[in-house]
């Protein structure tokens, strides 16, 4: 009975011992636990802040355009004899580019030549006229006369003196028809005059040439072709002026204004920025993507570019020289307010911000840090955020 009773004690004594070890062990794992999440030092990225340099800028995302551009076309209907250029190549102003089949044209203009010619003879015709009509009516008048004053004084009868009324009248009817049919003549001169004209411009136009120095960017016909007013046969671009149109979202607007400073990154070269500034800004809004277009004129363009090749425009809407920065992914919001954490004696401390200009990477703060302060931030975003008073362990500068 002893026995029994002995080796129970022993059997609860080992129950015992076992349960407290593992008691043991979980409240050990748990300090652990607690430990590493609450007194542990945390892993941190770090940067000094310091005073320096900051610009904010807008960003849009655009294409590159020549702000003077033409579509040359034909004037009339016809059948193109040449074209003299081609894409790529350079042309000054009034240069010849390319030329429409004339021989139709060139003979309607001999043909307004001749007939005009006939005309003026003409008009040389009714002046002669004139003149006769003239001399023989000067000559009726001085007829009358002398019957008139014979009537008077009864040396001549009656019809005398009808007689040269009559030859008067008909005389000047004759001077009169004379006069006018040289009026005829001298309007149908004018029409003849204009009707040249018409022809002389019609084969001048079939002459079609650069309206500006620039450069041709698309050749559409061939010599054959037949083209109709408007239709292109060549694009050509002025490159005095390109420009990048670029679309910023409109939340910007306010911030953008003609002039402003700007880089302009083209995405054939993405390592390297050209100054540019803003000079023209839209006063519409697009109703489904809500950005407005700014027109950036750009100084300098790469050694090899293409219109309508992509680029993005940042916008320079504010700069200062000397600022007190800190990190963008330093700062932290906590109830809507800006803030982050300082190394203090090797624990976290947070501190509220007045924040300044906002460049890409850093910020300027006007309040709540000074120069020297070591900024601390999670070395990984999936790591949790600091607390107040947490430990921390600083792995330096990213």
């Amino acid at each position: 009975m002893e026995k029994h009773s002995t080796g129970g004690r022993v059997r609860l004594i080992k129950r015992t011992v076992s349960v407290g070890l593992k008691v043991a062990a979980v409240v050990a794992i748990a300090a652990v636990v607690i430990y590493r999440l609450r007194f542990a030092p945390a892993p941190v990225l770090s940067h000094v802040a310091g005073l320096g340099p900051i610009v904010s800028e807008v960003m849009g995302t655009g294409m590159l355009e020549a702000r003077v551009q033409a579509t040359i076309s034909a004037k009339f209907a016809g059948r193109i004899a040449d074209v003299l250029v081609d894409q790529g190549d350079r042309v000054a102003k009034g240069q010849l580019v390319a030329t429409l089949d004339v021989g139709d044209l060139r003979q309607q203009v001999e043909m307004a030549k001749a007939g005009l010619s006939a005309i003026r003879a003409g008009v040389d015709r009714a002046g002669a006229d004139i003149a006769s009509a003239e001399a023989n009516a000067v000559q009726l008048r001085a007829a009358y006369e002398r019957e008139a004053q014979l009537a008077k004084k009864k040396y001549a009868s009656e019809e005398s003196l009808d007689k040269a009324t009559q030859q008067r009248d008909v005389a000047e009817a004759q001077l009169k028809r004379a006069r006018q049919s040289k009026l005829e003549v001298e309007r149908q001169v004018v029409t003849a005059e204009a009707t040249l004209r018409y022809h002389q411009e019609r084969l001048a136009d079939s002459q079609i040439t650069s309206p500006f120095d620039g450069l041709v960017t698309r050749r559409t016909r061939e010599a054959g072709d037949i083209v109709v007013p408007g239709s292109e046969i060549l694009h050509v671009i002025s490159t005095e002026q390109m420009w990048v149109s670029a679309w910023v979202d409109e939340t910007a607007m306010s911030s953008v204004n003609v002039g402003q400073p700007t880089r302009v990154v083209f995405r054939s070269e993405p390592e390297k920025s050209y100054r540019g500034s803003v000079t023209r800004i839209s006063p519409m809004v697009d109703e489904e993507t809500r950005e407005f277009l700014v027109d950036v004129t750009v100084e300098e363009l790469p050694a090899t570019w293409a219109v309508g090749q992509r680029a993005e425009v940042y916008i320079q809407i504010s700069k200062k020289d000397e600022a007190l920065l800190v990190p963008q992914r330093a700062i932290a919001w906590e109830k809507g307010r800006p803030g982050l954490f300082v190394n203090h004696a090797g624990h976290a401390q947070w501190h509220g911000l007045a924040l300044g200009i906002r460049g890409a990477e850093s910020c300027e703060v006007l309040e709540g840090v000074a120069a020297g302060d070591e900024v601390i931030w999670p070395r990984d975003a999936k790591d949790k955020p600091l607390t107040e008073g947490r430990a921390v362990t600083s792995a330096g500068a990213p």
